[in-house]
């Protein structure tokens, strides 16, 4: 019975090999948890673009919003761990389990990690008709007017809602959070001017900022952006210690083998290379990280302490 046993072992344990020494043999989905025409959508089809002329074989983005990026992860998660599915995951995968008292998914169960493939920070981007040209002038008008100034997110325990929950907390200026399902749409708003401003990833404020669509009044991180060069940091601009920065990660259905986890990621950080990716994620206001699965795997721990304490201490709750 040992022996059968063993034999099954070694049979499976070949079989997977032989799998990851063919993959890919067949199209590749790569899910994106928030809409088309957001910094995530652009990161995602850049990313997976390199990566289908690499394997010479497609790996398409697949948009499936909603939930604050839940909806996609969930997806992926439930997926076959055959490396056919991934994630191009955000913050809000760090924020979420403190977040949602029944999250269809565990983040370190469910979801194995591949490579960190980018950080960048938001900007802090307001209507043109709004009557502010810098931080501080609207930190004293959300003060003026408590409760009256809205700000858009890409939804709840995104990381332009948990940059708006660490300003309100360091300035008092108390504006109110109005979640969507993606950047898109919020800057969209905020350019229609229904909501009065937003903290919004780079790569959708370059342009309405540039055509005067939006106005930037400081960067979340703790460096300006090349692609926005005259705006300030908000810790700049006043808010002295302010800094929050957000992060996309390449992520698999958890019980995925290690070689396929590792066949995956290379050809991630094969990507990330690539001359043209870099220029798209720099015009984006992307930084390219890479690295391990076990380095992600270390960041996402550390990311889930930080932003957990975050939203605990605002008590912030799913709207």
């Amino acid at each position: 019975m040992r022996n059968s046993l063993a034999l099954l072992g070694f049979t499976a344990l070949a079989a997977g090999n032989a799998g990851a020494q063919n993959f890919p043999d067949k199209p590749i989905t790569m899910i994106a948890p928030f809409p088309a025409g957001g910094s995530v959508d652009l990161i995602a089809r850049a990313v997976a673009q390199q990566m289908s002329e690499s394997w010479k074989q497609s790996v398409v983005v697949v948009n499936r919003p909603g939930a604050g990026g839940n909806i996609g992860a969930e997806a992926v998660a439930r997926a076959a761990p055959d490396g056919y599915t991934l994630l191009m995951g955000t913050t809000a995968l760090a924020s979420s389990p403190a977040l949602y008292l029944k999250l269809a998914y565990d983040l370190t169960r469910d979801l194995a990690p591949v490579s960190l493939i980018v950080t960048m920070s938001n900007v802090l981007v307001v209507h043109p008709a709004l009557p502010v040209r810098s931080v501080r002038e609207l930190i004293a008008l959300a003060k003026a007017q408590p409760g009256n100034l809205t700000s858009a997110s890409a939804g709840v325990g995104s990381s332009n809602h948990l940059a708006l929950v660490l300003f309100n907390t360091m300035t008092a200026a108390a504006i109110a959070h109005i979640p969507y399902k993606g950047a898109a749409p919020a800057v969209a708003d905020v350019m229609g001017g229904h909501v009065a401003m937003t903290f919004v990833p780079i790569a959708a404020a370059v342009a309405p900022v540039k055509a005067g669509r939006l106005r930037g009044l400081g960067i979340t991180g703790a460096t300006r952006s090349p692609a926005l060069p005259d705006v300030l940091t908000i810790n700049e601009a006043g808010v002295t210690g302010y800094e929050a920065t957000s992060w996309n990660a390449l992520l698999a259905p958890g019980a995925t083998s290690r070689d396929l986890l590792l066949k995956i990621q290379m050809a991630a950080a094969d990507s990330l290379r690539a001359i043209r990716v870099r220029e798209i994620l720099a015009s984006a206001g992307a930084d390219a990280v890479g690295g391990t699965p076990d380095e992600l795997a270390g960041f996402l721990r550390t990311e889930m302490t930080k932003w957990g304490k975050v939203v605990k201490a605002a008590d912030i709750k799913p709207e």
